[in-house]
């Protein structure tokens, strides 16, 4: 094992972490730490991330089901849509990208270059949001209703998001739980915990058949993130995750910017 993969590890081990202190956004690194540290294909890393992510995920939201705060309905309603989209994503459309796509001058954009490029955009997306973010974890709310057509839309669109770049989604499924079924932000959070364990490990089904899984890999991975999650959930209680948040969205930017600037420069 040399130091990058050992940094890749520690790496995962802070995805959970970052998970159990701030409740979201950790796994949008492991997509970068397994392609750069650990030399995982991008396709295949995409695929890893899924499962990470979703046995993460779970691990938090069986927390959250044990304090009551998960919305089934809503989660039902969303993650219907959502899995069905991911599956799809991942089963169908990712492998049916061709590996070159197309020139841009003497620039040669690969399957995976454009993966990553994708990938990259998602982050920046996600770390404005985490960056900008001023919603209040308010307990307080009307009652729940719920707008079935938008929620089903919103559903789809993360679903192939979730399926094409790996990552959880939780930027996107929170604001929508909140705004569309009307539901506090604490159960919100949980509830999304619930519908991207879901939709990532169903995702996750779909490459089973088209890839070859390094199953030892990935569960001492997905073991040491699982292990940072509960050192988060330790740590929470001595740091406030709102200052962690926004500091975090400004690491993401910056990694997303860097993912540009790496594979523009191949």
């Amino acid at each position: 094992m040399d130091i990058q993969q050992l940094l890749g590890y520690l790496g995962a081990l802070f995805i959970g972490i970052v998970l159990g202190l701030i409740g979201g956004g950790g796994s949008i690194l492991t997509v970068p730490i397994l392609v750069y540290l650990m030399y995982v294909n991008p396709v295949t890393a995409t695929a890893y991330s899924l499962f990470v992510v979703g046995v993460s995920a779970l691990v938090g939201a069986i927390r959250n089901m044990q304090k009551g705060l998960v919305d089934f309905r809503t989660a039902i309603v969303f993650a219907i849509p959502a899995f069905i989209a991911v599956y799809a994503t991942r089963k169908f459309l990712v492998p049916a990208i061709p590996d070159t796509l197309f020139n841009i001058g003497d620039f040669l954009v690969t399957k995976d270059i454009a993966i990553m490029l994708f990938f990259a955009v998602v982050m920046l997306v996600a770390s404005i949001s985490m960056i900008k973010s001023k919603r209040e974890d308010n307990q307080e709310s009307d009652a729940v209703s719920y707008n079935y057509p938008l929620i089903i839309i919103e559903g789809i669109v993360v679903g192939v998001l979730t399926g094409i770049v790996g990552a959880g989604g939780g930027f996107l499924i929170i604001p929508a739980l909140v705004l569309l079924a009307k539901l506090p932000m604490k159960k919100a959070v949980a509830t999304s915990l619930l519908i991207i364990a879901i939709k990532s490990l169903i995702g996750f089904l779909g490459d089973v058949e088209n890839l070859t899984i390094d199953w030892q890999f990935l569960l001492i991975f997905t073991s040491l993130a699982v292990i940072g999650i509960f050192i988060g959930i330790y740590l929470s209680k001595f740091i406030e995750g709102k200052k962690l948040k926004k500091g975090f969205g400004w690491f993401v930017l910056i990694m997303g910017v860097y993912i540009i600037f790496k594979e523009l420069q191949k």
